[in-house]
């Protein structure tokens, strides 16, 4: 269902939070407005549960932690409050001063994509994460195919890499990281509908 922001009342960032942390379903805030988030598919969880798992495995023994999408992530320059898909910090979390439960630091930021949120992820959404001051790294990981694109910072510039097939490896130079997408995509049929 579409709404015309004209028709959605403008809500406080303090009234979001409050909201939001009683609230069974997520959403997201942006430009003060709530959006409630669309659920995810099995293939899409599959995905998500394995990227994270492969990512996690090997930030072990280092200062970096991989967040699953449970954890929000509040922009103080454009006031979004995002949900990723998976975020990494590295060294402590900084909180937000609204809420104890949201951060301001990822270093990374995973999104696996969806038909019905890719041309959000990789338009709207993205231009909110690129005004995190802290963010290196925006990862796209594809739903349908083997394919991973990263999004790396240099400067204002954004550098794209692509790592396509299951015989590619996932590289993340911030992370000093490398995952193999043969364990990204372990176990998905891609022509589950």
């Amino acid at each position: 269902m579409t709404h015309n922001l004209a028709d959605l009342p403008f809500m406080t960032p303090e009234r979001y939070f409050s909201i939001e942390r009683h609230s069974p379903d997520r959403h997201e805030y942006i430009n003060g407005v709530m959006y409630a988030m669309a659920g995810g598919t099995i293939l899409h969880s599959a995905i998500i549960a394995n990227v994270t798992t492969s990512i996690r495995i090997r930030l072990r023994g280092t200062e970096c932690t991989a967040h699953s999408s449970e954890l929000r992530v509040l922009n103080r320059v454009t006031g979004s409050v995002l949900y990723p898909d998976l975020s990494v910090i590295c060294g402590e979390p900084v909180l937000s001063a609204l809420d104890k439960d949201t951060v301001v630091n990822p270093l990374v930021i995973v999104e696996v994509l969806s038909p019905s949120t890719e041309a959000y992820d990789r338009g709207a959404k993205f231009a909110h994460y690129k005004r995190l001051d802290t963010l290196q790294v925006y990862v796209l990981v594809a739903q349908d195919q083997a394919n991973i694109q990263t999004f790396t910072r240099d400067g204002d510039d954004w550098i794209l890499a692509e790592f396509d097939g299951m015989d590619a490896t996932l590289e993340i130079e911030a992370l000093q990281l490398t995952a193999p997408l043969r364990e990204i995509y372990e176990g998905v049929r891609f022509d589950t509908p």
